[in-house]
């Protein structure tokens, strides 16, 4: 997995099974957004956004990633996802996406069969695949958190399952939403180790991690569910 698969790629009813021990999944209602701005260093480095939507018993989660980092108005890395997931009764129903990474396209497709998740996308090295997945795979969009025994994850860049190791860190402070706020912690561990937190109402509040050498932080603008 390439430094950058979990961060973009980072929808469950309150039904859901728990997640890490003490946390709650968020409920997103529909016109709520959570927008981070993402820092390379103390740099600015782009934006990335989940925005929600509701029809009937189905929730929408739109994902926009934005990122550049240039010398002065040379650009020496850009990096732009989309994605749309479609969720029903706490499970992933679909998912669409595509990731443009130093000018390669890499489009993603997922929906649920009658038995699991049938998977399409494009390997790093270009490679087009096709896979089946268990029903119950959660994508790697982390918006809605992750279970602590949780072992495979979907990844949205490329449409393959990853391998995961998720621990719980306990509770502590962050800055978010223009202050600081209490949010649990929680460690995704593969070829690259994410911290994510999230905050008292299961949203989605932080983000950090190291790429190539850079640590890569993120600053919620402001609480979803105020």
């Amino acid at each position: 997995m390439k430094p950058l698969a979990i961060l973009a790629s980072v929808m469950v009813l309150a039904v859901a099974a728990p997640l890490a021990h003490g946390a709650i999944p968020a409920d997103p209602r529909g016109g709520e957004t959570i927008q981070f701005n993402v820092y390379r260093g103390n740099s600015s480095f782009g934006t990335h956004e989940v925005r929600f939507s509701r029809s009937g018993e189905e929730l929408t989660a739109e994902i926009s990633v934005r990122l550049r980092a240039g010398v002065g108005p040379l650009t020496v890395f850009r990096y732009e996802h989309d994605s749309v997931e479609r969720w029903r009764g706490g499970q992933l129903v679909t998912l669409e996406g595509e990731t443009l990474k130093d000018g390669d396209r890499f489009p993603v497709a997922a929906a649920r069969n009658g038995s699991g998740i049938v998977s399409e996308g494009v390997l790093p090295e270009g490679e087009r695949h096709t896979e089946e997945l268990p029903r119950d795979i959660i994508p790697s969009s982390h918006w809605r958190g992750y279970e602590e025994d949780l072992r495979r994850i979907l990844n949205t860049e490329h449409g393959d399952a990853m391998e995961v190791t998720i621990t719980d860190m306990g509770m502590e402070q962050i800055e978010a939403d223009g202050g600081t706020i209490q949010a649990r912690r929680i460690r995704l561990e593969g070829t690259l180790t994410v911290d994510l937190w999230y905050d008292e109402n299961g949203f989605w509040a932080g983000c950090e991690f190291e790429a190539r050498g850079q640590r890569i932080r993120y600053v919620r603008q402001a609480n979803p569910a105020a």
